[in-house]
């Protein structure tokens, strides 16, 4: 992450902050923090990193509530498994939501792991465009600057976890980005394998023939256990 910040300075911001505005869980605790070092350092400008990375991540807040608002079931169906998100994952942050005024989008934004489907979730429950863009603008703005900071303030720290534990570091940020993958993968066979079953469920009462229950009158029923003809 540093050095891509290194490297490519506000563009490789931009593209972190998108895309895990988009849905995809990219650490913006790292992004952020890794930014607010390198401020610290003199290689970007710490205004600008707020700045960049707030726009960066609005424009992928936006999109993804666009997203969710114009057939976000549908494309989850499609090309959930490809960003590793399911359904359930979905649900949660719908669950977040429900019963709560558009002010929650805000703390929705704030909130780790919750953040990174808040927008979606928050076109799939519709809520108006305007105060959306509001809360998660300040949400956002919020996270960004605070993060950042942190980056720059605790720089010894920060800069002592990025260089003399790099070795280690990476090795464990391997460690848990597969632990990651396979727990998604899991969690995404699960999903799969629910929604199977509940096509399953309907299918099957679909297909059920309806019986309607045979009544007989007291005078046949009573004819028929006597074995005599009734009087026409």
């Amino acid at each position: 992450m540093e050095h891509f910040l290194t490297s490519y300075g506000y563009l490789a911001l931009i593209i972190f902050a998108f895309v895990e505005a988009c849905c995809i869980p990219i650490s913006s605790e790292i992004t952020f923090a890794a930014a607010g070092l390198l401020a610290h350092e003199g290689h970007l400008s710490l205004p600008l990193v707020i700045l960049v990375g707030t726009l960066a991540e609005m424009g992928g807040s936006l999109t993804s509530y666009y997203i969710g608002s114009h057939g976000g079931r549908t494309l989850l169906d499609k090309y959930g498994k490809w960003v590793l998100v399911t359904h359930s994952d979905v649900d949660r942050a719908e669950r977040f939501f429900a019963g709560k005024g558009t002010w929650i989008v805000a703390v929705a934004r704030v909130l780790p792991l919750v953040r990174c489907f808040a927008s979606f979730a928050a076109g799939l429950v519709e809520v108006p465009a305007a105060p959306f863009a509001i809360f998660s603008l300040i949400g956002t703005a919020a996270w960004a600057t605070a993060l950042s900071l942190l980056g720059y303030s605790l720089y010894s720290t920060v800069h002592q976890f990025f260089h003399s534990f790099s070795l280690i570091g990476a090795l464990l940020a391997v460690v848990l980005i597969l632990g990651l993958v396979v727990h998604r993968l899991h969690a995404m066979r699960k999903d799969a394998h629910r929604k199977a079953a509940a096509i399953e469920v309907q299918a099957t009462d679909a297909g059920q023939p309806t019986q309607q229950p045979r009544v007989s009158s007291g005078r046949s029923g009573g004819a028929h256990r006597s074995g005599r003809t009734p009087p026409a």
